[in-house]
């Protein structure tokens, strides 16, 4: 026990870093030869972790943009500078989940706290991207009255095409895909925006509207005290939310069902993510409702759906399979040893430290015996590349899915599968992640050792169990229909309005 009070001193210590002394780090220039040293760094420890480094760039284009890359290193820059020169080489690798970490100014426990006392600038909008042209689609506060399809021509006298065009090159899809960039941009755009310009207190935007230009003055508001009253109570967790998985920064859930007609023969599902949280109950829940109602047809929205747990889609697969399934193929890895490089003490406080630490020897065995090898190739066991058996109460009837450019990761993985065993019928646009596979399940966090930019490496090849279509693309729908800024302006929707309008022929015909 002596030595695990040690081990908790210590970690006590190591959190106690300094936060001025990241941002004075994050603040200061690094040498040249240092930051090559950093590139060189990051394309040794994908070629040791990456399990399909080369899958959409050959390996002399990747190496050559390496060392271009460094060839442009000629004076001493800071993190966040090195950050915008390496990033789009990592996104040239076109592997979508593979991202540098934006390196970023810490804040004190005083000045987050202030931060929550005020209202955000610019995340009080929803925004549209389309091209090098970013537009307001929603004002949920009517700052300022700005209408709903206003262009933001610039953000303090910088034209907002220049910091798309920038900012583009640092997101990077599956493969040669080109509907994820515009769902994915929009969300991280000012991600991008307050890293280089940080959390100012007020903004100018030059705006568009219906021909006539226009200037605001955006400021950070303090809260109200109702204000603060109602995030406590956003915050409190309810049965329904615990449920529907509800998340309190967009006051939305994340899993939602209803009925979209009154004799309940037409089920509607709405994953925003596969969080895994609640889901066993959720799904178990919502297809007795289904069962009961005996609905003819399920549609299930997974538009804008960036991923999550393979877990949960393996699980909801349960429930519209007619016969054992297995949802992927064997994940493959590097090597025996990566799922050792896990960071397993990653983000742990000293006391959390003290426990995983005393645990450690009983995470080691199981991690070592998770692998085995298999024709040369090492892979990790999961419980989703075993066979399934089908819910009692799965889904029978006929099943329509809405994709889009935003759904992603598992998003794919599960309509690929669905699409390949015809258990569905795909509507909207192809997916933002690729149709065979991608890499990501658990990572290595890795460390830039100059820059001390973060550096998370996918170590499992993750792929759907299906015949792959070697397209380098999405999940290609069945129907492809597609939605623009005044659908959305309109409250339109054009995708699930096609289904529910094939569902009534269908229903028709068969009254005849």
């Amino acid at each position: 026990m002596k030595n695990y009070s040690v081990i908790f001193l210590l970690a006590i210590f190591s959190s106690c870093a300094s936060i001025k002394k990241h941002n004075e780090q994050r603040a200061s220039c690094i040498p040249p030869e240092q930051l090559k040293e950093d590139i060189d760094f990051a394309y040794s420890k994908l070629q040791q972790m990456h399990p399909q480094l080369y899958w959409y760039i050959p390996k002399k284009e990747l190496e050559y943009k390496f060392d271009s890359l460094k060839q442009t290193i000629t004076e001493p820059l800071t993190p966040l500078q090195f950050y915008f020169k390496l990033q789009p080489v990592i996104a040239g690798i076109r592997e979508g989940h593979l991202s540098l970490r934006i390196p970023r100014k810490k804040f004190t426990k005083t000045e987050i706290k202030r931060l929550e006392h005020q209202k955000g600038m610019f995340s009080r909008f929803e925004y549209y991207i389309s091209g090098d042209r970013m537009y307001i689609i929603q004002n949920r506060d009517s700052i300022e009255n700005i209408q709903p399809g206003t262009e933001i021509l610039s953000i303090n006298n910088i034209p907002v095409s220049d910091y798309i065009k920038k900012y583009r090159g640092l997101i990077s899809s599956d493969g040669d895909n080109t509907t994820f960039q515009p769902y994915f941009l929009k969300d991280l755009f000012f991600n991008f925006y307050t890293a280089e310009n940080g959390f100012g207190t007020q903004a100018t935007l030059e705006t568009l509207y219906e021909g006539e230009k226009r200037t605001y003055t955006l400021t950070r508001e303090t809260k109200s005290d109702s204000d603060l009253e109602k995030d406590k109570e956003m915050q409190k967790k309810t049965p329904e939310k615990k449920l529907n998985d509800y998340v309190a920064s967009s006051n939305s859930y994340n899993r939602s069902f209803r009925f979209l007609d009154k004799d309940s023969t037409i089920a509607y599902i709405k994953v925003k993510s596969f969080s895994r949280d609640y889901s066993d109950e959720f799904y178990k829940k919502t297809f007795a409702k289904i069962s009961h109602a005996k609905s003819s047809y399920l549609i299930i929205d997974v538009r804008n759906n960036y991923g999550g747990s393979l877990y949960e889609i393996n699980n909801l697969y349960s429930y519209l399979a007619d016969e054992p399934f297995t949802l992927i193929k064997p994940s493959q890895l590097t090597s025996r040893n990566v799922p050792l490089r896990t960071n397993y003490f990653r983000k742990s406080t000293p006391l959390e430290y003290a426990l995983k630490s005393i645990a450690y020897p009983s995470y080691f065995f199981a991690q070592t015996f998770s692998t085995y090898k298999k024709d040369g190739k090492v892979f990790y066991k999961m419980k989703a590349d075993k066979p399934t058996k089908p819910k009692k109460e799965s889904f029978h009837g006929k099943v329509f899915v809405l994709i889009n450019g935003g759904s992603f990761s598992a998003s794919s993985i599960i309509t690929a599968k669905l699409k390949n065993d015809k258990r569905a019928t795909l509507v909207g646009e192809e997916t933002g992640g690729a149709n065979d596979g991608t890499v990501a399940g658990f990572y290595s966090y890795q460390k830039l050792p100059n820059s001390e930019i973060r550096f998370p490496i996918g170590l499992l090849l993750v792929q759907p169990n299906i015949n792959f279509s070697d397209s380098r693309k999405g999940v290609v729908p069945d129907v492809t229909i597609t939605e623009n800024m005044q659908d959305i302006l309109d409250k339109k929707d054009p995708q699930l309005d096609w289904i529910k309008n094939e569902i009534a022929k269908e229903k028709q015909n068969k009254g005849q």
